[in-house]
């Protein structure tokens, strides 16, 4: 067929496939009949276009090709476009490397009758524009919730019909290479996507639920990622302790705190401050989150027996200098990290601790013998991620009671302004900005190391830190709210006594 004159359209049927959407995937819905819709697609389609079809129209697709300057002339023509440049020259490629989040995308309204991929490409870019770590995608009997994690808290954005879930979570699904058709059981993949000339990597996490799939996308942003250890949050004096523990031969430095606290950033910020071309640098992780530029990266796979300690003890045959242990989960990895901190290495991990005299009992309930922990250990980190105050709207208060009667009247400081936040378009009317660390840094020195080699209790060890110096991670976040940095709200809710 020479022109977009052969092609037959059902004016009714035109009305099944929004005019963005046929312009996104360069399709033109022709006729209907018998429970099928035939489309007109070009040669050589992307398969996963048809399954997206087939979703959110329902119904079975007979696609009839032809060729793409006679395609994209009758979309033009039927869809009443005035300018041809409006039309893209070729269908989107669903399974590149790469998904381009447009920015006229960018502008069509959650209330209008876009396609289904300007929705989602508008939810994904509107939650890079604003600094989300997280994007929850929520699906209830009567609605779907969009909400955004911004700076550590989750926060509701849209509420859209119920009608939207599907297409919705289809696409999201289509994008991360997952199986639309598995409903019952949780799925894991990833999108890379393309924004302002910059590549940002996506985790998406699928689980059902009474109302359909929860997904969940986490954003991993390199752009947003701080690799500079001065910037993160340290006290001066904790901040020299940790380089000078960084330059050590070999030992262990473990940084300790709860899921999403911050710690792999501030290994990776280690890591880049030590990195140079006459040391060799491995990592263990699960996942990579982020590609480090002169830093060997491998990534656990446990359904090939891929584990931490499998994945260790390969690494100790390829002659490393500084080891990153993303995570130490069992005592296996514990026994193997410690004796290689004994052997010449410099070993780097996290641990699941509330603070960072816990970090020593919980090795040793490991199973880690307490005169190997002393014998290998340099230096424990524990921290909190405090939301900053926008510099922009913060307004001084006087603490409240509550306040006062949870962090101590002698903590309070009569000479000091504090701060709390009020919003401005500048933090989406939020009042906080970014975010800044609270650290806890127990340097084990030759006092303390004798006392763990004598297998005390976590309690007597923080005794013994505290009166050697060692600032709490409560003080630390008193110390930004006394600089104006952060609330004493933030404080309260991030630390303990």
């Amino acid at each position: 067929m020479s022109n977009s004159a052969s092609l037959k359209i059902d004016q009714e049927v035109l009305k099944l496939i929004p005019k963005q959407m046929a312009v996104d995937l360069c399709v033109l819905p022709l006729s209907k009949d018998d429970g099928a819709i035939h489309i007109a697609m070009v040669e050589n389609y992307d398969r996963k276009i048809l399954n997206e079809l087939s979703f959110v129209l329902g119904k079975k697709i007979v696609v009839e090709i032809f060729p793409q300057d006679v395609l994209v002339e009758a979309i033009k023509q039927h869809y009443g476009f005035s300018n041809f440049e409006t039309i893209k020259s070729e269908p989107e490629e669903l399974n590149s490397e790469f998904v381009s989040l447009k920015e006229e995308e960018k502008k069509v309204e959650f209330s209008s009758d876009g396609s289904v991929v300007s929705l989602v490409n508008r939810i994904i870019t509107d939650a890079i524009d604003m600094g989300a770590s997280d994007i929850h995608v929520e699906p209830y009997e009567k609605q779907l919730r969009i909400r955004y994690r911004l700076d550590g808290v989750l926060h509701e954005i849209h509420q859209l019909s119920v009608n939207k879930a599907k297409p919705i979570i289809s696409r999201l699904k289509i994008m991360a290479d997952l199986d639309i058709a598995e409903k019952r059981r949780p799925q894991d993949g990833r999108i890379r996507v393309k924004q302002k000339n910059r590549v940002i990597d996506i985790r998406v996490s699928t689980l059902p639920t009474d109302f359909g799939e929860k997904v969940v996308l986490r954003i991993l942003d390199k752009s947003q990622l701080q690799l500079d250890l001065s910037k993160l949050g340290f006290e001066e004096n904790d901040l020299n302790k940790f380089k000078r523990v960084l330059h050590l031969p070999y030992g262990m430095v473990l940084v300790t705190g709860p899921t999403g606290s911050g710690k792999t950033t501030t290994l990776y910020a280690a890591l880049n401050y030590i990195s140079s071309p006459e040391i060799n640098i491995t990592t263990i992780e699960d996942p990579v989150e982020y590609n480090l530029p002169g830093i060997n990266q491998t990534q656990v796979r446990s359904d090939i027996g891929v584990t931490f300690a499998t994945a260790l003890r390969a690494i100790l045959r390829q002659d490393p200098n500084v080891i990153m242990v993303g995570e130490i989960r069992d005592g296996e990895t514990a026994e193997i990290a410690i004796r290689s901190a004994l052997t010449g290495h410099l070993v780097l991990s996290t641990l699941h601790t509330n603070d960072a005299p816990s970090a020593v009992t919980r090795l040793v309930d490991m199973g880690v013998e307490p005169f190997l922990v002393a014998s290998s250990l340099k230096m424990i980190l524990a921290q909190r991620l405090l939301r900053r105050l926008c510099n922009k709207c913060k307004m001084p208060v006087k603490p409240s009671q509550d306040i006062i009667q949870e962090i101590g009247a002698k903590n309070i400081k009569d000479n000091v302004v504090y701060y709390e936040p009020a919003g401005c378009p500048e933090c989406n009317h939020l009042g906080y900005r970014g975010r800044t660390a609270a650290y806890e840094v127990l340097l084990l020195e030759e006092g303390l190391l004798e006392h763990i080699g004598k297998n005390v209790t976590a309690t007597e060890v923080r005794t013994i830190a505290k009166k050697e110096g060692m600032l709490t991670l409560r003080q630390s976040a008193l110390l930004k709210a006394e600089r104006g940095e952060t609330s004493l709200t933030e404080v309260v809710r991030e630390t303990t006594q």
